[in-house]
């Protein structure tokens, strides 16, 4: 596995712009095979389940250059263990949310970096923010100042074709746009997490930052 895998993300890396960063999708991956990537050059790794990454973390705290992310749906509930495991949250998609983590961030005396998911179109399978509701939200989420809010985080709904995945891409960089000349002074927007294995060349097309990449690197897993 290693060698192949070694093989897919430099070609993968070799066909980025040096300004994205490449998030390695490691959920239901072994921490074995995260040290392979890593050897490989990558450092940002991707986690849905915070009790999955916490175990791996364990095995592989060696490697204390890692960044870890997290990119699944993120209970209040879980708040807490999230901060207590993560550098980056890609997924917070609502007001309440990121209230309770600028709380408990100003507990654990934590800053940690986070993206707003928001939904470009509507989609009923998908949380995060519409447009008009972040809007309305943004006065507020700038109170939250301990959280680094750098950008946007978006995933365009099942069943579009590359045009139209293109343009929700491109709809999500000038909403960015728009927000950063508001020129709030708690919210960047500097990144721009859009992009997965299928359609992480449109993402990159549309200006990226961060593409998360799972099946592409690591294959199939059930």
């Amino acid at each position: 596995m290693s060698s192949s895998l070694i093989e897919r993300i430099a070609t993968i890396r070799s066909s980025l712009p040096p300004s994205v960063r490449l998030i390695a999708v490691s959920k239901q991956v072994s921490a074995e095979a995260i040290r392979s990537a890593y050897t490989a050059g990558i450092r940002d790794f991707g986690e849905s389940r915070i009790q999955e990454a916490a175990s791996k973390q364990a095995k592989l705290h060696d490697l204390s250059d890692i960044t870890w992310h997290f990119i699944g749906h993120l209970q209040s509930n879980k708040a807490k263990k999230v901060l207590e495991h993560f550098h980056w949250i890609h997924s917070v998609d609502n007001l309440k949310l990121a209230q309770r983590l600028n709380q408990l961030a100003q507990q654990l005396g934590v800053s940690p970096q986070v993206c707003l998911q928001v939904k470009i179109l509507p989609d009923p399978n998908k949380s995060g923010w519409s447009v008009p509701e972040l809007f309305a939200d943004l006065s507020a989420l700038n109170q939250c100042k301990n959280l680094q809010i750098q950008g946007l985080m978006t995933i365009p709904p099942f069943g579009l074709d590359d045009a139209q995945i293109l343009n929700v891409f491109n709809q999500n960089r000038d909403l960015a746009k728009e927000i950063q000349e508001q020129n709030w002074s708690y919210i960047q927007m500097q990144h721009l997490s859009m992009g997965m294995s299928g359609d992480y060349e449109l993402a990159v097309q549309a200006g990226a930052t961060m593409v998360r990449l799972g099946t592409i690197l690591f294959g199939d897993r059930h």
